[in-house]
């Protein structure tokens, strides 16, 4: 099934990024189901590489999202570290090699400097205002951020704090339970 952002919607997970003055907060909720029926509350989405440099999160599949963990992974070391590079061969093998391209996911990466969404289909996005957002709570997050954004001198740290909290009272398939890391 595709949303209307063309990417597919998954159920279970809102991973939210928010560039702002240098400093970058990925977060991802906790919260995992299967069907209509929650089967964890605090799974962690959201994690570290590259000697703490990387902030990575996933939306879909868990076995999908380790799967592209590590092969991206294996790109960052390979490219010393360089993530633009590292985005672009991720999201080219993924899409042309016809096991990967089975795999469910999105992923959105970020190092002090940059912030990619990267899908399957061969995107590597990154955002005009530093705001990134994917899974079934994605839309709801990436515009409470985008508010707190205009209208607010909240911290980017700050903004996904409440922009999670916002999308957790709204959606259904996102919990409170967060993992929310921090570049400067």
């Amino acid at each position: 099934m595709k949303n209307s952002n063309f990417y597919p919607e998954f159920h279970s997970t809102t991973i939210l990024c928010v560039r702002k003055d240098g400093k970058v907060a990925l977060c991802g909720d906790g919260q995992v189901t299967m069907g209509n029926t929650v089967m964890k509350h605090q799974a962690k989405k959201v994690r570290r590489m590259f000697n703490d440099k990387i902030l990575t999160g996933f939306a879909g599949s868990a076995a999908d999202a380790f799967t592209l963990f590590e092969l991206f992974e294996k790109k960052v070391i390979a490219f010393n570290g360089s993530l633009s590079r590292s985005v672009v061969e991720l999201a080219r093998e993924w899409r042309t090699d016809r096991m990967l391209r089975k795999l469910e996911a999105l992923l959105i990466v970020a190092d002090k400097d940059e912030s990619y969404l990267v899908s399957g289909t061969g995107d590597v996005i990154s955002p005009d205002e530093g705001i990134l957002a994917i899974g079934s709570g994605g839309n709801y997050a990436y515009a409470a951020a985008k508010a707190l954004m205009r209208k607010s001198n909240l911290s980017a740290r700050e903004i996904v704090e409440e922009s999670m909290k916002i999308t957790a009272e709204i959606c259904i398939y996102t919990n409170n339970h967060f993992t929310l890391e921090e570049l400067t």
